[in-house]
């Protein structure tokens, strides 16, 4: 499942639950496109609806067994402990009301493997960890008031955690 978020004209609409929000393995923010890609959106569309262009790049069966390929990515205990010690963290950071929960910690560990197997491989190192823990925690941390008045971001606050936490 795919879900997209406009940061603004939301009248009307809710913030998901934090208990909803934890059940998004990530977030990944795209920002906007450049200038020229802007044009060429512009000129796709001039005669034709680009969605009709659209091809099968990748059947059912094939994702399926990427999937099983996935699950079958060997990770050490060591670094299962690492990616669990880093979500831990998150719940002892200052400007942190509520860190992420145990349900991250198994989407963490799920997408460092998703990592590796994208990287080639069927071994979980720590960079894998450190590539995916950002963009599958940032969403699940519940700032503190003082934070969000200082415009700290839960990026900011999770790269710090990287940097001061050894493998």
């Amino acid at each position: 499942c795919i879900a997209t978020q406009n940061p603004i004209g939301s009248a009307g609409t809710h913030l998901l639950p934090d208990s909803q929000l934890d059940r998004f393995m990530v977030k990944l923010s795209i920002g906007y496109p450049s200038l020229r890609e802007q044009v060429e959106i512009v000129k796709q569309r001039e005669t034709v609806n680009p969605i009709d262009n659209v091809k099968e790049v990748v059947t059912t069966a094939e994702i399926i067994k990427m999937q099983q390929q996935v699950a079958e990515c060997n990770i050490a205990d060591e670094i299962i402990e690492y990616a669990a010690l880093l979500c831990e963290k998150t719940r002892k950071i200052a400007d942190v009301e509520q860190g992420v929960s145990p349900r991250a910690v198994l989407a963490l560990v799920q997408m460092s493997k998703a990592n590796a197997f994208m990287s080639g491989r069927d071994y979980v190192v720590p960079q894998d960890v450190e590539d995916v823990f950002v963009h599958v925690c940032s969403h699940r941390l519940v700032l503190t008031p003082k934070a969000k008045i200082k415009n700290t971001t839960p990026e900011e606050l999770l790269e710090a955690l990287l940097k001061d936490t050894q493998v």
